[in-house]
């Protein structure tokens, strides 16, 4: 039995084999690396190849990443603020390259240029695809921000620019900084686009060294030093937000911002940016694909093979997800419940998907099964498990953030009705905070459909998904019996999406005009 505020043993059993599932991959991945000896790491790192290679990588991030923050931090500032004509054309249109995986673009853009290769063109396409990561959350801080720190600074001689860069900006800047870390550890975990531009960044020189080599160990090692990137990207990322974050402190309600009234030559200049951009994120891939499926192949489609390829992708990525769902369910109660020290380390160990990318943990758990588990190698419940890994994060920060939003005083009251500890928990906390756990569950879906290298390395043989088709044919520049796959791909993901949109537009209108609960949707507890 557990004291009063003390959390149920079982339930911190339960987040310590999430901790220690999430975590097995990264400690595997270091064993293996201390086995080979000082000489042998030495000698890998020490390479030329792997100076180049830790360059090249650093450089793409802080390019992307500067790229993003240069465009997306006005173009949030631009569907915030400013009155525009067809103003939610435009957000819907800034969020939609996130459904677009980076090898698909990448491959559209390669079939309608094909003299396209190299570090700034694997940057052109990883900033369009990843730059809704900047644009949304900043503009959903902008949206919230009090204009009564602007119009103070204005009564003190700022121009109005002036006075939203010195005090509504420092305000916005955690969001953005957190959308610049989901930039860098997405270009640090890219494999499609910098392999199909011939890029050597750490995830293709990984995955080259692992089907080059029975050696992996030159590959466990560069593992470890892209893990170690990204760790080094969070913790700049919160040093950062922590001296950056602001907080309104005055009593009273929050008035909403004034839309902005542009001259007529700057909405055209607006207007024209926005087109832009929507052209080069979405309009050169779309017309591609499409352009590519028209023309048709030497070789018909066969339906019967695109059917079992996105019903594989479908059910492999629906399998991860439930397991992630499962796994996050006692870590987010713990965290959300019960704040402890122990419960905060066992929340941070359960992330360490965060920073472990899609290459990392196929070549962990390639190497895992075949020693240690067998019977697991290139199986179905590696590729879910791979996924449930990769992707916990997501599923945690939903569960936590929607169980935090029930009351506890549900919980207490059920129990004064009658009812078990167990039975309360399920009628009152698990029943009010399903749908947020569900978005999560739905993120989880969508992003494992779009999942590369993890999926090459662990799927079973003979089975193949959308993602491996579209890479298999886009390998040898069969552009057009590629298209199919792209599309369906696209297409299949749009349906996680679409419910995710839903949801989120749902819970919005069931707290539009309650000032005490708190304005919170699934889509925004999974991007914690």
């Amino acid at each position: 039995m557990s004291r009063p505020g003390q959390a149920p043993r079982l339930l911190v059993a339960l987040s310590g084999v999430t901790a220690l599932v999430a975590v097995t991959p990264l400690v595997y991945l270091l064993i293996r690396v201390l086995d080979a000896g000082p000489e042998k790491i030495a000698s890998s790192l020490l390479r030329s190849r792997t100076l180049t290679t830790t360059v090249t990588s650093i450089e793409l991030v802080v390019v992307v990443v500067a790229a993003c923050l240069i465009i997306g931090v006005p173009v949030a500032w631009l569907l915030a603020r400013a009155r525009l004509p067809l103003k939610g054309l435009w957000i819907v249109l800034a969020a939609l390259p996130l459904a677009m995986p980076s090898y698909v673009a990448a491959y559209a853009w390669i079939a309608e240029f094909p003299a396209m290769s190299g570090f700034w063109a694997a940057a052109l396409i990883l900033t369009l695809v990843s730059m809704p990561y900047v644009i949304i959350p900043t503009t959903a801080a902008l949206r919230g921000i009090d204009p009564a720190m602007e119009e103070v600074a204005r009564s003190l001689g700022r121009k109005p620019w002036s006075a939203f860069w010195f005090a509504a900006m420092p305000q916005a800047w955690p969001a953005a900084a957190a959308g610049s870390l989901l930039v860098g550890l997405y270009v640090l975990s890219d494999f499609g686009a910098v392999a199909l531009f011939r890029v050597d960044a750490f995830t293709r020189v990984i995955y080259t060294s692992y089907r080059a080599s029975f050696d992996r160990t030159s590959a466990a090692v560069l593992a470890v030093v892209l893990v170690l990137l990204a760790a080094i990207l969070i913790y700049a990322e919160r040093r950062v937000r922590g001296r950056t974050a602001r907080w309104r402190t005055g009593s009273g309600s929050a008035r909403r911002t004034t839309e902005v009234d542009l001259t007529s030559r700057q909405r055209v200049m607006a207007v024209l940016a926005l087109t832009g951009l929507a052209i080069l994120g979405l309009g050169v891939p779309t017309f591609s694909l499409l352009r590519r499926l028209s023309e048709g192949t030497r070789r018909p489609l066969d339906l019967a093979e695109l059917a079992t390829a996105t019903a594989n992708s479908f059910g492999v990525s629906l399998l991860g997800s439930l397991l992630a769902v499962g796994l996050a369910l006692s870590v987010g109660v713990l965290a959300a419940r019960y704040r402890t020290r122990s419960s905060r380390a066992l929340e941070a160990v359960s992330y360490s998907g965060h920073a472990l990318p899609g290459v990392v943990v196929g070549l962990s758990l390639v190497s895992l099964t075949l020693v240690v588990l067998p019977a697991m190698y290139q199986t179905v419940a590696a590729l879910a498990l791979a996924y449930a890994v990769l992707f916990l994060p997501k599923s945690i920060g939903a569960t936590r953030t929607s169980v935090a939003m029930v009351p506890p005083v549900l919980e207490q009251t059920a129990r004064t009705l009658g009812r078990g500890p167990l039975q309360a928990w399920l009628e009152t906390t698990l029943r009010l905070s399903l749908p947020g756990i569900a978005a999560g569950g739905l993120l989880v879906l969508l992003t494992a459909m779009k999942e590369l290298p993890a999926t090459l390395m662990l799927r079973p043989t003979g089975l193949d998904t959308l993602a491996t088709e579209l890479w298999s044919r886009t390998e040898i520049a069969a552009y057009g019996a590629a298209a199919p796959y792209a599309l369906t791909l696209i297409a299949v993901a749009a349906i996680p999406a679409w419910l995710l949109t839903r949801a989120s537009d749902r819970a919005s209108r069931s707290v539009d005009g309650d000032t005490e609960a708190p304005a919170r949707s699934p889509l925004s507890t999974v991007r914690t």
